[in-house]
């Protein structure tokens, strides 16, 4: 159940396990009380998740080293009381189909296991994980979106770093 306690979206773990030499990502997003109303009022949600993996250098930025991009997409029919969540990673769509809302928030909102990369690929240094989560307000044409730059075009993003934790040190 999504109790609802702050009153902005937020991500409250970002969790990173290596477990036969691949690196493993959990992590959840808490909805605010706009996006559940919203939700109970039937309109569709359209949730960017960006787990990127990421080398810390002293000196200079962050190196962006993979990631991986999640999309989940919301749709609630309030007169029904039916509530449809469709998760797609890369070619693979998985759709489910819930009786109430709150049992869809806590399927769609918690990522539970996902494999970044093989650490036997990487170099060795210190690196993190950052969790993006992007909810799109409407998809304009790319031509209107130049022409419009004043629009919003996302309702909220909101982004969380995990602890630094050491690859293939000597």
């Amino acid at each position: 159940m999504f109790t609802i306690d702050g009153f902005a979206t937020e991500i409250p773990i970002v969790d990173v396990k290596i477990n036969n030499n691949d690196i493993h990502v959990r992590t959840s997003v808490k909805p605010d009380a706009k996006f559940i109303e919203d939700m109970n009022n039937g309109l569709s949600k359209e949730l960017t998740f960006y787990i990127d993996l990421f080398r810390t250098w002293s000196i200079w930025p962050d190196e962006f080293v993979t990631g991986k991009k999640l999309i989940k997409i919301l749709k609630s029919n309030p007169i029904k009381r039916e509530y449809v969540a469709i998760n797609i990673d890369g070619n693979m769509h998985i759709e489910k189909r819930f009786k109430n809302l709150e049992s869809m928030l806590e399927w769609i909102m918690n990522i539970t296991d996902i494999k970044i990369t093989n650490i036997k690929e990487l170099e060795p240094g210190d690196y993190f994980v950052r969790v993006t989560v992007d909810s799109r307000i409407r998809k304009l044409p790319p031509v209107i979106g130049y022409f419009l730059f004043f629009v919003p075009e996302k309702e909220f993003s909101v982004s969380k770093d995990s602890q630094k934790f050491e690859i293939n040190k000597r």
